[in-house]
């Protein structure tokens, strides 16, 4: 299991996002972006190479306070091909220099993600080592899904991030967070998987909502 280290990192994750997010196409802040962090969750690298971490951020900058998911990978050097997916480098008080990736480009979240839709892996708490996320809901109604074999090429849209996953599918994060009404369920419809979570909006109060879903084709 991935161990939280509690230390500093300079710059911080969220001063590193306010500089990055406004280039992104889902972003919708108005001005510079006020990122809070609202929740989340980790995924273990079975090779122990990358942290990976699901953060969920809220951002007052726009017209209306706006949800965010921002997958992350943290390594210990450069990721080869993966200098259009730098976010930045930040200084961690025990790992040193680490290089922080939009991780949608990263093949190891890629791979971690499937595993954790088709149940083999355990969400794990964003803050606290060894403890699984019970929050984090997960689905799969197909068969047995693999990893890719080469790194698949991510294309954001104004509400997310899609790339082709195994078996002919294609899966979706949800940048772009909506809470869900109450009881409702977060498998799309025409989707064969997903999986959901939960952070805090500006007011205090718990949302419940979708990160990501897997489909059997691209959607136009």
């Amino acid at each position: 299991m991935a161990v939280i280290h509690r230390t500093t990192l300079k710059p911080t994750k969220l001063e590193l996002l306010t500089s990055w997010l406004p280039s992104r196409p889902w972003y919708g802040g108005a001005g510079a972006p006020e990122p809070a962090r609202a929740g989340g969750f980790r995924l273990d690298d079975p090779d122990g190479e990358a942290g990976i971490e699901f953060m969920v951020v809220t951002d007052a900058a726009g017209p209306r306070p706006a949800g965010y998911l921002v997958p992350l990978t943290y390594r210990g050097a450069p990721l080869d091909g993966a200098e259009h997916a730098l976010i930045g480098t930040a200084e961690n008080g025990v790992l040193g220099l680490r290089w922080v990736y939009d991780s949608c480009h990263d093949p190891v979240l890629v791979a971690q993600l499937l595993a954790l839709i088709d149940g083999r892996v355990q969400a794990q708490a964003q803050s606290t080592s060894d403890t699984p996320d019970l929050e984090v809901t997960r689905s799969y109604a197909g068969a047995g899904l693999t990893s890719p074999d080469v790194t698949t090429t991510a294309v954001d849209d104004q509400e997310g991030t899609e790339l082709p996953a195994p078996q002919g599918t294609t899966l979706r994060l949800h940048r772009v967070l909506r809470p869900a009404p109450d009881g409702s369920p977060l498998l799309p419809e025409g989707a064969t998987g997903h999986v959901g979570g939960t952070w805090q909006l500006p007011d205090g109060t718990r949302a419940r909502g979708l990160f990501a879903a897997l489909h059997t084709s691209s959607r136009s």
